[in-house]
Formats: structure tokens, C-alpha cells, sequence
């Protein structure tokens, strides 16, 4: 499939010029040129933290990083002079204008690993975290499609798939067609109704034998798991929605629902609502100024996006911009060149 090739390419492409990209912000860090890109701090985003197990196909690799990796990332920025907080202290914290800058690291959709491999991590370092939970993954009545679909590209060959005009045979036999099939299919989910999409996705995925909710219970914490979690006094947990859908292409009411739905599931959990809230996926086509008025009616202190960059002295606080830790980027002076601002400021020019 010369699709894949190509999308091969442009992925290889793409990572070379963003090594390039931390490279040259890591040298101009540490030559001390451009120290106001860094703003007050940094709010560092994490999804899996687990040993990582090397597989011929993994389109998600950018949402893992190891422990070790983890490990050396906090130890690197207390190098950097960096203070830990919680993001539910965030608002505090820039109050403090004469105050090193912070770090806050927060985890989404919250997986096993982030109880058994982070939190010894944060433990081992006295580093307070934040996991943004979705209700759905913890009463296993939603999916994680991006799981999903990665296991069947692995499983097989070809599958077929309607995407609205009749069903259609998908090859993908090499890596490279896998991994086009992957964004078409990703695409898919994100320009018609989210929630229809993921379930003829699951019910593909059925009938080559994998159970997409089974994938779910494997993968993220259930209601005693997160139980656990919260009782280590380092971890708050903020809402994420029920569903996992983009919240910016839901109706008023849908988006109201998911949102105090998921705060409520927490709190029934854990006995505290959450004052902190994370847009799933959280980048622009995902997150509405509607969706900010959302967040502030319903009384959350601060919600995140993944739109990159550091914290500046004055920000936003219901559309907070995050720095994501990269499975394909984990060296520690890549942590201090991302929390230089650095990168985002040469991205911007």
C-alpha cells in the first residue's frame, strides 16, 4: 500500500525533526539563552507508565514511557531547581511570584500501571501527581478505541469496515499499512459521531475474537483500584469524562452530563469531588470556549488541555496548556528542554 509507505516516511520525518527540535532547545537551555519561555512552570502530561515490552506493531507507543524513564525525568528537574505541587494547588502556587518554577505531573484515563508502576515512582521522590479518571473505563461500559483498534491491526491482516458507504476490505499486511489503516480508522472516529464510530469498531474487533470491554478491565484501574490509588496521600484525582469523547462535539447537554457525571463518579469513589478536569484529547478540534464556560459553571478550580507549552504568569485556568512525556523522546535533557518553553516558542517564530 503506497499510502503506508508514505505514512511511513512522514512519521520518521516527522520524529527526526522533532529530536532536532529538543536538541537544539536542550543546547540553548543550557547556554541560559531565552529564559522566559519558561514561564512559571510546567504541567507534564503522562498516560502509561509501565517496563516497556517491544511490539512489531505499537501506533500508541507515544503514550508510554517506563518508570525508569519517569525516575530520571523527576530527578532531572529537581536538578533544574524545579518545586513539585498538585495542579489543585496550582492557582496558590502562582500567586508565589518570587517562587521557583513547578512541576505537576498528571497521568489521563487512568490505567493499572499508574498504581503499580508511578506511584512507587512518585513515592520514591515524595512527588504528588495528578490522574484524571474516566467513569466509563472504571465501571467497564466504555472502550479505549485507540486500544482496541491497535490489538486487531496486530491480530490481523484484513479486516473489513463500513465508513459510510458500503463495507470495504482494509489491508494491512505491513507494518507501514497498519499504521495507515490506524489514522484513516482514528480519523474516522473523529469526524462522525464518536460513540457509533467506536461501537462498529468494537463490533469488528468482536468478530476477529478480541473483546474490546475485556481490553478496558485489563488495561485501567477499577472501582477498588482507584481506591487504592487515592489513598496515597501524593495522588489527587480529577474528572475526565464518562465516555471519553470529545467533549467540544457534543451537545450543551451531552458535554454537561459527561463532565459532572465523571466528578460525581470520583467523588462517590473517594469521598472528595475533584476541582481539577482534563478534556479528552484535549487539543483544539476536542475543546471549545463553550466547553471552558462548561468547566467554570461547574465549579472545577483548573482544567488542562494538551495544547503544548509552560505555564505562563497569568494563564488560563480552565484551558491550561500541558507538555506531553513521549515514549519516542525519553531522555532526561529532553525533560529540561521541554520545560524550557523553548520548543514551543521556536514552533511559534
Amino acid at each position: 500500500m503506497a499510502g503506508g509507505i508514505t505514512a511511513s516516511i512522514k512519521t520518521r520525518a516527522r520524529r527526526a525533526a522533532i529530536t532536532g527540535g529538543l536538541e537544539l532547545a536542550s543546547g540553548l537551555s543550557r547556554a541560559g539563552l531565552m529564559p522566559d519561555a519558561r514561564g512559571r512552570g510546567a504541567i507534564f502530561t503522562l498516560h502509561h507508565v509501565r517496563p516497556r515490552v517491544a511490539r512489531a506493531f505499537d501506533p500508541n507507543a507515544h503514550l508510554e514511557i517506563t518508570p525508569e524513564f519517569l525516575d530520571r525525568a523527576i530527578t532531572r528537574l529537581k536538578r533544574d531547581g524545579y518545586r513539585f505541587i498538585t495542579l489543585d494547588d496550582l492557582p496558590t502556587a502562582l500567586s508565589d511570584e518570587g517562587a521557583a518554577p513547578f512541576a505537576c505531573f498528571t497521568l489521563d484515563d487512568g490505567y493499572r500501571n499508574n498504581l503499580d508502576h508511578a506511584l512507587p515512582v512518585f513515592t520514591r521522590h515524595n512527588v504528588p501527581f495528578t490522574v484524571f479518571v474516566a467513569g466509563g473505563f472504571v465501571d467497564r461500559t466504555h472502550t479505549l478505541w485507540w486500544e482496541t483498534l491497535a490489538d486487531l491491526l496486530s491480530l490481523t491482516e484484513r479486516f473489513r469496515f463500513d465508513f459510510g458507504n458500503g463495507a470495504e476490505v482494509l489491508e494491512a499486511e505491513s507494518t507501514a499499512d497498519k499504521q495507515a489503516v490506524f489514522g484513516r480508522m482514528a480519523a474516522y472516529i473523529h469526524s462522525r459521531e464518536e460513540g457509533i464510530a467506536v461501537a462498529a469498531l468494537d463490533a469488528t474487533a468482536l468478530e476477529h475474537g478480541i473483546d474490546a470491554l475485556a481490553i478496558t478491565n485489563r488495561l485501567t484501574l477499577d472501582e477498588a483500584g482507584i481506591r487504592r490509588l487515592s489513598e496515597s496521600p501524593l495522588a489527587s484525582l480529577g474528572a475526565h469524562t464518562m465516555s471519553h469523547r470529545a467533549v467540544a462535539r457534543l451537545s450543551d447537554e451531552q458535554a454537561t452530563r459527561e463532565i459532572e457525571a465523571s466528578a460525581e463518579r470520583v467523588e462517590v469513589i473517594t469521598g472528595k469531588r475533584p476541582r481539577s478536569f482534563a478534556y479528552p484529547y484535549g487539543d483544539r478540534p476536542a475543546v471549545s470556549l463553550r466547553d471552558h464556560r462548561l468547566v467554570d459553571d461547574l465549579g472545577f478550580t483548573v482544567a488542562v488541555t494538551t495544547m503544548p507549552g509552560t505555564v505562563a504568569a497569568a494563564p488560563p485556568m480552565r484551558a491550561l496548556p500541558r507538555i506531553s512525556l513521549n515514549g519516542h523522546f525519553q531522555r532526561a535533557r529532553y525533560v529540561s528542554a521541554l520545560a524550557s518553553g523553548i520548543p514551543f516558542r521556536l514552533a511559534r517564530s
